[in-house]
């Protein structure tokens, strides 16, 4: 009765580590995913922020530069694919195109000194340059999050709980090629 009452006692523990074990991973699990969630927020908080302040700075231009419809057009366009994108590849894809977008409209600026002066201008090019450091450390943020919480899960003993439960990776955002550069945002007053 001994070796049996040992043995019935043992399979119970051995049951009762792999539930605890069970619990504990999965909601290590759900903490890493929701950390992630949260990091992609802030990173569509700030693209939303730049999408936001887009229109004033082409009304702005628009002021001095009426001539320049197809910039205004492109880049309207170009906003209007990063508020509609919906997964991380589209966002990381139209985010280059209204980066590019910003830069050719940004070089048109310099061409109208007076626009350069003009201190709402300068106040959305300064909103604007803050806004982009803003994305970029809130895309640095959701990437390393992206990198614990798909590390986390692919690690044994981990990714036993992880597969059972349907964690599955996160995508990294990845800038497309030659958008790896923030918009040149330079509107001091040199050589005027």
């Amino acid at each position: 009765m001994n070796n049996k009452n040992g043995a019935i006692i043992a399979v119970v523990v051995i049951i009762g580590l792999i539930f605890v074990f069970g619990f504990g991973t999965y909601n290590s699990l759900v903490n890493a995913e929701e950390n992630v969630n949260s990091k992609w927020s802030q990173v569509e908080n700030q693209l939303q922020r730049r999408a936001d302040l887009i229109p004033n700075l082409v009304e702005t231009v628009k002021g001095y530069a009426a001539h320049e419809q197809e910039i205004f057009t492109e880049v309207t366009r170009a906003r209007e694919k990063l508020i509609s994108a919906g997964t991380v590849a589209e966002k990381a894809e139209a985010d280059a195109e209204l980066s590019q977008s910003l830069s050719r409209l940004l070089a048109i600026v310099e061409n109208y000194p007076t626009l350069k002066a003009d201190a709402n201008f300068r106040q959305l090019a300064d909103e604007l340059a803050g806004t982009e450091n803003r994305i970029a450390v809130a895309r640095m943020d959701y990437n390393n999050a992206v990198q614990k919480y798909n590390s986390k899960i692919r690690s044994f003993p981990t990714v036993l709980i992880a597969r059972i439960m349907g964690f599955e990776t996160k995508e990294y955002f990845r800038a497309e090629e030659g958008a790896h550069e923030v918009p040149k945002v330079d509107f001091s007053s040199k050589g005027e």
